[in-house]
């Protein structure tokens, strides 16, 4: 079964937690010093939220599956479309390696298909592909610099 998945960036850890552990009626699942995840059931949610010096709000959406071959599937299945995906093997972020498939929608939104192998004791610095001019927005990420879901 497929998961969506928000995350967002925020100015503060410590409260963000307060805040979403109250709306959600749960502690997260994961957390670290700059970092925090939770994985709903109802809904179906992986939400994470990050304070990495981005601007605060939406960063990214996105599509957790559960095998390399559902990645593989909606992949194929953009690029039957027309649509382009930016596709990462073994990328390393948010204390997890996982394979991905970037793409954005018609307004600019960056959305990440991905199936995750495992947890890793570090954060990561997975490159986070360039995305087109025409399609940028306040999600996008920083020419030159290196982004992370």
């Amino acid at each position: 079964m497929k998961r969506l998945h928000l995350h967002i960036s925020v100015d503060n850890l410590d409260r963000s937690i307060a805040f979403y552990s109250t709306l959600l009626g749960s502690r997260p699942s994961v957390v670290k010093p700059d970092y925090a995840k939770w994985m709903m059931e109802d809904p179906k949610v992986n939400l994470a939220i990050s304070a990495r010096g981005a601007q605060s709000g939406l960063d990214h959406v996105g599509i957790q599956v559960e095998s390399d071959a559902e990645l593989r599937e909606i992949a194929e299945r953009l690029k039957a479309a027309g649509e382009t995906t930016q596709d990462q093997e073994r990328a390393t972020c948010c204390y997890s390696e996982s394979n991905k498939a970037w793409t954005t929608d018609p307004s600019g939104l960056r959305w990440e298909t991905f199936f995750t192998m495992g947890a890793v004791s570090y954060y990561g610095q997975d490159d986070v592909p360039a995305i087109e001019a025409s399609k940028a927005s306040c999600c996008s990420p920083v020419p030159g610099k290196k982004a992370c879901c």
